[in-house]
């Protein structure tokens, strides 16, 4: 017998937010049962953690920052995860459990997840040993598999993609590929009725990793679950919120975090900073602090103001101040500024087409400046004049 949990995804994020959840979750009896991780890529490192969690049994993350103003310092050993497969060597236990055993599947594959491979057809739907190469064919063909055999068993999905609304836009994509495969109207059905497709948001800074697996992370964790009838959860834990507004949450951590993230490395770029320069190392230099302060209170607190959520926002952004001036996480800007273009697209853009939707205008001089020396202006004036 297998887990219950299948988990794509072996990233040092996923293996220090949603499995800790778990594995803290089993020691209280709160959790549904264990985790198979799966490997997608052919990335080394992803093939070292999972060469490291099938000999060990579990691996350690370290929890340090400041919480509340009190200092957090402590390691975790984490014992969630049960099984670890690689899908182009173990694609056949993967369909067998999740035909059998699975009742959550959980993932987090990247800023491309989503996209679908014109390489993978049907055949590969009576192939029991080859994997798919896209995720939504590898989860559309083990659905598939699932319901060939147990026709009203259904699961619940969740994924963690920072995609907005990733419940829903994963679901479409599937069903979009099992329309282009013209799959019988009753599969259709099944994805549409008997499985549960989850919005959900995830906020943790994991900041490097521990070799050859495990993850040293921050105090503070959220996972915003939007309530969906008929889901199942992998578990209960405090960390865990349910929600019948999961876009405030998502909001919050786009227009602070995550815009306060792509701020500093805007200019982490432009002045072609140290690549050892750290977002403390940033926020402790005057310049840069009063900048990205700046952001925050005149360019997006107003924001918030006008919608109504200013307390709530300004409690969010004493606690994204805290973790940006977090003394024990190395989390350097370099990585931070990786596809930064389209960062910018995701989290610059929305804000200042929200900012234009509202009676009082906002003036935001310094992110539509950011916008425009990457050519973006137009794509934030589009949606008002569209």
């Amino acid at each position: 017998m297998s887990e219950p949990v299948l988990q794509f995804g072996t990233s040092r994020f996923l293996l220090a937010h949603v499995a800790l959840f778990v594995s803290q979750a089993l020691e209280r009896g709160d959790a549904i049962g264990g985790i198979s991780v799966v490997q997608t890529t052919g990335n080394p490192s992803s093939r070292a953690r999972v060469a490291a969690l099938s000999q060990a049994g579990s691996y350690p993350v370290k929890i340090r920052g400041v919480e509340g103003g009190s200092v957090v310092d402590k390691m975790i050993e984490c014992h969630a995860v049960r099984t670890a497969w690689v899908a182009d060597q173990d694609w056949a236990a993967i369909r067998r459990a999740t035909i059998e055993d699975v009742r959550v599947i959980v993932s987090n594959t990247g800023d491309i997840g989503y996209r679908l491979d014109e390489r993978d057809s049907t055949a590969l739907l009576v192939n029991t040993t080859q994997a798919p190469r896209s995720y939504p064919a590898k989860l559309l063909t083990l659905l598939y598999a699932r319901w060939s055999e147990r026709p009203c068993a259904g699961v619940s999905i969740f994924p963690c993609e920072l995609v907005s609304n990733n419940g829903d836009t994963l679901r479409n994509v599937v069903l979009g590929l099992a329309q282009r495969w013209a799959l019988p109207r009753a599969f259709l059905d099944y994805l549409r009725e008997d499985c549960v497709w989850v919005n959900s948001l995830v906020d943790r800074i994991v900041s490097e990793p521990i070799d050859p697996v495990g993850a040293v992370a921050e105090p503070y964790a959220l996972w915003a679950i939007e309530q969906r009838t008929g889901m199942e959860l992998p578990c209960l834990h405090e960390d865990i919120v349910l929600t019948d507004d999961l876009r405030s949450y998502e909001r919050l951590k786009l227009f602070f975090l995550n815009l306060g993230h792509t701020w500093l490395a805007d200019q982490w770029l432009s002045e072609r900073r140290a690549p050892s320069e750290t977002v403390l190392d940033a926020m402790n230099d005057a310049r840069l602090r009063d900048g990205i302060e700046a952001v925050w209170q005149e360019e997006v607190l107003g924001v918030f103001a006008a919608i109504d959520l200013r307390s709530r926002a300004g409690r969010y952004l004493e606690s994204v101040r805290e973790r940006f001036l977090n003394p024990y996480l190395d989390h350097r800007i370099a990585d931070i500024a990786q596809n930064h273009v389209e960062k910018v697209k995701r989290r610059i853009v929305p804000l200042i087409e929200l900012a234009d939707s509202l009676p009082v205008r906002a003036a935001q001089p310094r992110l539509r400046s950011m916008l425009a020396r990457h050519g973006l202006i137009q794509a934030a004036q589009g949606t008002q004049t569209s």
